[in-house]
């Protein structure tokens, strides 16, 4: 395996992580340290890089490859599951100095992904839910979530950010941001990527702590008629009759599959979700979030 850059955050908002809040998301610190992976190449030598490039020693990123050629733990960990790479952040001093003093000097993991050697020289997340456990037998350092928020909402994610003091010095205020990962996301461009708040966009901050809590807010008639009205049956449908008129499936044809299944599910199923919700209220746009995003679920070879 070769040095892979690790993918750029996008700032919650931006198109790039448009419906990221829709579905399960897990919510974890963001420190300000330098980013570094680790990994083994294919002789199974133990190697590392910053954010673009591999390192050496005599080029070593502020002493983190001498660190890692150190630390028996990552190599016994990379030993047993050689086709893993770590991506993480290395804690030096940048603008952000309030962290504890034993914090300093450490590689703490954010990511841990699965190498598959694909053509295009892809990765797979692993989520964190799967890696927590590996990391942990090694007794190897890795960044918590805040809390599991589902269907959340900018309010939700400002609240967690106000509870980040992971590793910061009591009393010192909060940490640089949060990441949000949701890791059933894939962006409009097939993209699985995470979205951040940065907490110097705010003018309010606090430091105290509230564990990991889980939030989930229902969206109580749009979901529902989801659930119960855009079946698997009723998008399979349209996916066959799409394959017939065309004679084979191109990827191509993804976005005619979404305007189709959604222009058939209002054509067909509005009168019977009117009736069945005694005329709701119903935000429109967010109905064809989740209907995208239950395509995706049914038809998840395609995307």
């Amino acid at each position: 395996m070769e040095f892979k850059k690790y993918q750029h955050i996008e700032r919650f908002g931006n198109t790039e992580v448009n419906n990221i809040e829709i579905g399960e998301c897990l919510i974890f610190p963001k420190i300000d340290g330098t980013n570094s992976s680790v990994w083994l190449d294919n002789n199974g030598n133990l190697k590392a890089g910053s954010r673009n490039r591999e390192l050496t020693l005599e080029n070593d990123n502020a002493g983190f490859f001498a660190n890692i050629l150190e630390n028996n733990n990552i190599k016994q960990y990379l030993d047993k599951y050689p086709n893993h790479r770590l991506y993480g952040e290395w804690l030096v001093k940048h603008s952000l100095k309030t962290y504890k003093d034993e914090a300093w000097r450490k590689f703490y993991i954010f990511d841990v992904c699965l190498d598959r050697d694909y053509e295009n020289d892809s990765i797979e997340y692993i989520p964190y839910d799967i890696y927590k456990p590996l990391l942990e037998e090694f007794n190897l350092d890795y960044i918590p979530p805040i809390a599991k928020i589902k269907n959340g909402s900018y309010d939700n994610f400002i609240r967690c950010l106000e509870q980040n003091v992971f590793l910061i010095k009591d009393g010192l205020g909060i940490g640089e941001g949060i990441v949000i990962k949701n890791y059933n996301f894939y962006n409009q461009f097939s993209r699985q990527t995470w979205a951040k708040i940065v907490t110097s966009e705010f003018k309010e901050i606090h430091s105290k702590t509230m564990g990991c809590p889980e939030i989930n807010n229902e969206y109580i008639v749009e979901e529902k008629i989801v659930n119960n009205f855009c079946t698997i049956s009723f998008i399979e449908k349209e996916f066959e009759k799409l394959v017939n008129e065309k004679s084979e499936w191109n990827n191509r044809n993804i976005p005619e599959l979404l305007g189709r299944v959604w222009y058939e599910f209002i054509k067909e199923e509005s009168w019977n979700f009117v009736k069945e919700y005694k005329n709701p209220t119903i935000n429109f746009k967010l109905l064809n979030n989740l209907v995208t995003k239950k395509i995706k679920e049914v038809k998840k070879d395609i995307f």
